[in-house]
């Protein structure tokens, strides 16, 4: 199964007032696992860039200003997501931004039946904990210590790291079914084992036990059962 983890950077919080998409990464997983294929652009957003916005990714308005619009990154894009799941953390935000650019250039916007978003899954695993994107890396153990600023590319990286975790782990691709081409070291056999034949040990007292045992009872004068009559 493929899909698509992915994050944006934007101007600020809404394209409806004004806002643009200015950095796109997506990572490609197949059956949960990286490929290596990823998509990342810069784009020239034509306005300009708020100062707490950029506090957070970093991108200013001179760096960007040489950056290709999305218009012309679009079909590329859109060729690179094919029509598999997008998993994004707080995923409508970053679809209503995709979205948004889609239709400025003329584009039918990404179904919203293809939305994945981890921060639900994260809420239905872990009740009451922070669903940030540090904080899930945190929970799994997953190294973001070069996280210095928010990135598209670098967030969808991590963030594809902690969507394995959050649907079953790194274990979830574990084929049980063994192949003749396998590598022998990391194949599974459901085969039953040969084991040897063991004969049943006998557990029942033998005939001189129960003699020595009937003597003993026989010496009780105050038994707290009842010593039953000799046959």
């Amino acid at each position: 199964m493929r899909e698509i983890v992915f994050d944006t950077e934007t101007t600020g919080l809404n394209p409806a007032t004004g806002d643009r998409m200015v950095e796109i990464g997506c990572v490609e997983l197949v059956n949960k696992v990286e490929t290596g294929r990823t998509f990342h652009a810069y784009f020239n957003p034509e306005r300009a860039m708020p100062a707490e916005a950029e506090a957070i990714h970093g991108l200013s308005a001179i760096f960007l200003s040489d950056k290709n619009c999305f218009r012309e990154h679009a079909l590329e894009l859109l060729e690179f997501i094919g029509d598999c799941p997008l998993v994004a953390h707080n995923a409508s935000f970053d679809f209503g931004f995709l979205n948004f650019e889609l239709e400025v250039c003329g584009h039918p916007p990404v179904s919203m039946f293809r939305m994945v978003d981890t921060v639900a899954i994260a809420r239905s695993r872990h009740p009451g904990a922070k669903h940030s994107l540090d904080a899930l890396c945190s929970r799994y153990g997953i190294d973001r210590s070069h996280r210095v600023k928010h990135g598209a590319l670098l967030d969808a990286q991590l963030l594809a790291q902690v969507y394995v975790e959050l649907t079953g782990g790194r274990q979830i691709g574990l084929s049980l079914a063994a192949s003749a081409s396998a590598d022998p070291l990391t194949t599974i056999s459901l085969a039953p084992r040969a084991r040897p034949y063991r004969a049943p040990r006998p557990h029942h007292a033998s005939a001189a036990e129960l003699a020595a045992h009937a003597a003993f009872v026989s010496l009780l004068t105050d038994p707290l059962w009842p010593v039953p009559a000799a046959g």
